[in-house]
């Protein structure tokens, strides 16, 4: 009897807690990866800046860096997707930036075997900007987009001098959160820090 093909790569949907719309993106990603290696390639599909700490919780169990002050007991560049057997409809969660507290619900839609070696983590779709780093939460957030639209809010010019020039929430280029990807995952590559002006992804 045939050996069965091992499913070695998962479909991941990412999705920010607590903003509608709702913020997402679709991945794939090799199920070899550590979970260490998901949370670059969250940061680098969403456009985060990797400057806060960070967390996964499995199965109720907590995983992150290593932390100086010895915070985190189970080290995620330790276990790996495969390692923790996640398998289709599963879900489990990740957090960044434990001031501002953007939570992120991850489902494994699906276990899939892959047709050759997956180079980096590819992005399917997804929806909408990253909010901007720093910005306090889900509730600055709102309150950021609101002063942005209202040119009568009295933080309406102070925070549109703090955005990028080019941010606009409603912005999403699968090209371009591809070719952040390869770039984070191929070190010898020049990191991609440009943003191009591209068309919105459809409804």
């Amino acid at each position: 009897m045939a050996k069965a093909a091992l499913q070695d790569v998962l479909q991941l949907k990412v999705t920010v807690r607590g903003i509608r719309p709702p913020i997402w993106r679709r991945l794939l990603v090799p199920a070899s990866y550590t979970l260490a290696r998901l949370h670059d390639a969250i940061q680098a599909a969403f456009g985060w800046e990797d400057c806060h700490l960070h967390a996964f919780v499995v199965y109720g169990e907590e995983y992150g860096p290593r932390d100086e002050e010895g915070g985190m007991e189970v080290r995620s560049e330790r276990v790996s997707l495969a390692k923790l057997g996640l398998e289709a409809k599963d879900k489990f969660r990740y957090d960044y930036d434990f001031g501002d507290d953007w939570g992120h619900d991850i489902t494994v839609e699906k276990a899939l075997v892959s047709e050759g070696t997956l180079p980096h983590p590819i992005c399917l779709t997804g929806k909408r900007s990253c909010p901007p780093e720093d910005c306090g939460g889900t509730s600055g957030y709102e309150e950021l987009l609101e002063a942005v639209a209202d040119p009568a809010h009295p933080r309406h010019q102070e925070l549109k001098d703090w955005l990028d020039e080019d941010w606009a929430p409603e912005w999403f280029s699968v090209d371009y959160v591809n070719a952040c990807l390869k770039s984070r995952f191929a070190p010898s590559r020049p990191r991609t820090t440009a943003k191009p002006r591209m068309a919105r992804a459809k409804a």
